[in-house]
């Protein structure tokens, strides 16, 4: 007789509302095991008996070939004080065991895309669920949205309202059924309504779809937060809807019913199909084909255009029935955060929506669309929020205690950690507006009580007047203090697993250095405990500080009245007044006087503001309206053109080496003034920014630096400087790492904080 054994088991990583205990209860039954399986704290486990070699197979199969949305961090097998169950009575799914011991392995599923098999049955004309909006299986459908607390069970979640109706009720419980054990399962007769004016179901989804078909705006209650849909081919609607947002210019993304009508807009590659196609559905970053038969406003001034696939049953409705391209952006004012309140979606966007689609299941945790771009076949995540946030992300040094990272000013997120793993809150926005501010305290309370994480340590940038650095000042902890661009390389590091000394490329638009001046364009040599600053950009002045940021003009004013003085000459005054000419002659006045007495002038190495300057000087964008947009505009126009590059100087100037950028906009003016095209100009800037990187680079390797090279920094979103900068590295032999998973600008700050923190900790 075969000799019967038994196995407990704990499985760790994402496994909870992903369908693994059904795959669990699949692979024991296919085996003839008796036991059971329970969602436990933010893990699974139980208990398998049988004939041994079945539950040898068990143990060894255990981890392989799981649901496609689980993710495996590690399975644990122990025999010793297992309690076996009676033969014969089966393997059965327990109700959960409320445990919060394992806080270290505790993961929140993202929320998925509609799944095929969901989607078929959303289309077939006599299924039950046919054109059901909130359709959802273990494979799909809302997770980190609704989820109140762990583990993941329907009565800790915003479903908890919605009792099952008797056929729901038998799929939950039919072990065959792909719903079985799907918490936010729901059907016409027992879950979550639309509604429209008093209109219900489907006819509220068609009032809906009325309303954008006749050029309105409408507030719609997606996974996240509210979205503003409108027809996006409408001139007149997107420009009202500008006006109405007080968001003039910055792109605006576009859903699209498939993969098909994407590549009528946008060339579309494997890397980016992939991207769309994926149970993430981010915006996705593709090159725009001309012409288009979008509304020019839809991503004025750049050829870069945002598109997605439909994420939930009710946004493939609209797109089948209204069968046109929509915008889809944020339901908020410009520089707010999304909204998710019925009651506060009224108030804030009443003055923007002509009406609201909506239905009675809460949003739980607000999160935005995610953003990415494709660079050759690589992948570079621009916003981490819906569907890719709060997954955790690998420490390469485990933290010692539980701490949080309180994260940077702009693009916010914040991150919780606790041993190997650091939890990246969601995109939060800008935290000078007291609304962002208020959704990063709610997201941390959250995202603390479903880690099960108590902060005994907490890291913030430098800068004493970013809020997150005084919220993090004020929660009475001990205080680990990042300098800025350390923490954009650290979480590059950290996302590759790096351990040893690297050498770093920091380029973004400001970042308070270790000696109270503003950083920008900085090579850094480090690990992930300290970094020495071994280059740098020349520094020129900001006048007016933060006016400098929203006037490139300024900049430009700046660079030419008040370069950092490296013995290179000024350029002529025949040169610059083709620039100045166009301006106000009172501003100009105004800033050459600020410039030379030096009044609220404050210096700065930064790369990002000297792509501003020279966007200003081509006459791209002498005003902006959202961070970023000037260089956006300069890359635009670089676009696919072939130049020769600007003159540059590196020098070594107190035991640094620096690119002087005055020689380069001296060339850039001459060669405009003898009638250069602006996008040739722009393609040389670029490639002179990426010839000084690699000489910066190439001498502090010389001089002994690491020949393993982190990128990070906002600038690095720029595709045409990013492949630049990367292949000229390499071709130096030099190993080149770029953050992917995390956020190539200031939405990866909080990762960095926290790996450096980690091993700073672990080093004591």
């Amino acid at each position: 007789m075969t000799q019967r054994t038994a196995l407990h088991f704990t499985v760790l990583g994402t496994v909870q509302g992903v369908g693994f205990r059904p795959y669990v209860h699949r692979l024991a039954t296919g085996l003839g095991l008796d036991g059971w399986v329970a969602n436990a704290g933010g893990h699974v486990e139980g208990t398998v008996a049988g004939r041994s070699d079945a539950v040898e197979r068990f143990g060894r199969q255990l981890g392989t070939g799981v649901p496609a949305l689980a993710k495996v961090r590690q399975v644990l097998l122990s025999t010793g004080s297992t309690q076996p169950p009676t033969p014969g009575s089966g393997f059965a799914v327990r109700p959960s065991a409320h445990g919060r011991h394992d806080t270290a392995g505790r993961e929140i599923p993202p929320d998925a895309a509609t799944c095929a098999d969901c989607l078929g049955e959303l289309f077939t004309v006599g299924d039950r669920r046919y054109r059901y909006p909130f359709i959802n299986c273990t494979s799909c459908g809302p997770r980190a949205t609704v989820i109140e607390d762990l583990p993941y069970d329907r009565v800790r979640t915003t479903m908890r309202a919605f009792r099952l109706c008797p056929d729901c009720g038998d799929e939950y419980r039919d072990p065959a059924d792909r719903r079985f054990h799907a918490e936010p399962l729901a059907c016409p007769a027992c879950g979550p309504q639309l509604s429209w004016k008093g209109l219900a179901a489907e006819a509220a989804l068609g009032a809906a779809v009325a309303a954008i078909r006749a050029g309105g705006i409408v507030a719609v209650k997606g996974l996240g937060g509210y979205q503003l849909v409108c027809d996006a081919a409408d001139q007149a609607c997107v420009a009202e809807l500008r006006r109405r947002k007080r968001r003039p210019s910055k792109p605006f993304a576009v859903m699209v019913q498939h993969i098909a009508a994407a590549r009528k807009l946008a060339s579309v590659g494997q890397t980016e199909q992939r991207l769309l196609e994926s149970p993430v559905r981010p915006v996705v970053l593709l090159n725009a084909r001309a012409p288009s038969p979008l509304a020019a406003t839809v991503h004025p001034g750049t050829h870069r255009i945002g598109l997605f696939l439909p994420t939930t049953g009710l946004h493939h409705l609209l797109l089948h029935d209204l069968g046109r391209p929509l915008v889809v952006t944020s339901g908020n004012l410009a520089d707010e955060p999304i909204v998710t309140d019925d009651a506060e979606a009224r108030l804030r966007l009443g003055g923007i929506a002509d009406g609201f689609l909506v239905h009675d299941r809460p949003i739980h945790a607000r999160y935005d669309d995610s953003v990415v771009q494709a660079v050759g076949r690589s992948v570079l995540t621009v916003r981490r929020a819906r569907g890719l946030a709060p997954a955790p992300m690998p420490l390469p040094r485990p933290a010692t205690v539980p701490l949080v990272a309180a994260g940077a000013q702009l693009k916010h997120t914040f991150a919780l950690a606790g041993g190997p793993w650091a939890h990246i809150g969601t995109h939060t926005g800008g935290l000078a507006d007291l609304a962002a501010f208020d959704a990063f305290t709610q997201g941390y309370r959250d995202l603390k009580r479903l880690t099960g994480l108590e902060p005994q340590a907490v890291a913030h940038d430098l800068h004493p007047d970013y809020l997150s650095t005084q919220w993090a000042r004020a929660q009475g902890l001990p205080c680990i203090p990042v300098q800025h661009h350390h923490a954009h390389l650290a979480a590059c590091a950290a996302e590759h697993q790096l351990r040893t000394p690297f050498t770093g490329v920091a380029y973004d638009g400001l970042g308070l250095g270790d000696d109270g001046t503003l950083w920008g364009g900085e090579v850094l040599v480090g690990d992930l405990t300290g970094y020495r600053r071994v280059g740098r950009f020349a520094t020129a002045p900001l006048p007016g500080g933060e006016a400098a940021v929203r006037r490139p003009s300024r900049m430009a004013l700046g660079h030419l009245y008040g370069a950092e003085s490296l013995g290179s000459p000024r350029p002529y005054r025949w040169l610059t007044e083709g620039f100045t000419q166009r301006l106000d002659p009172a501003e100009v006045s105004t800033v050459r006087a600020m410039v030379q007495r030096g009044v609220n002038c404050p210096r700065a190495s930064s790369a990002g503001r000297l792509f501003d300057a020279v966007a200003s000087l081509l006459g791209l964008a002498d005003t902006v309206s959202y961070e970023g947009e000037a260089a956006q505009a300069l890359e635009a126009a670089a676009g696919d053109e072939h130049a020769r590059p600007l003159a540059l100087r590196i020098l070594l100037s107190s035991g640094l080496w620096v690119y002087d950028s005055s020689p380069t906009l001296t060339d850039l003016l001459e060669r405009r003034a003898a009638g250069e095209p602006t996008g040739r100009l722009a393609a040389a800037f670029h490639l002179t920014v990426a010839i000084a990187t690699a000489e910066l680079v190439g001498r502090a390797v010389a001089d002994g630096a690491p020949r393993t090279v982190c990128l990070a920094g906002g600038c690095f979103v720029n595709r045409r400087l990013l492949t630049e900068v990367r292949r000229r590295l390499r071709a130096q032999g030099l190993r080149v790492l770029v953050p992917s998973a995390v956020p190539v600008g200031d939405g990866g700050i909080s990762y960095g904080q926290a790996a450096i923190a980690a091993a700073r900790l672990a080093k004591e």
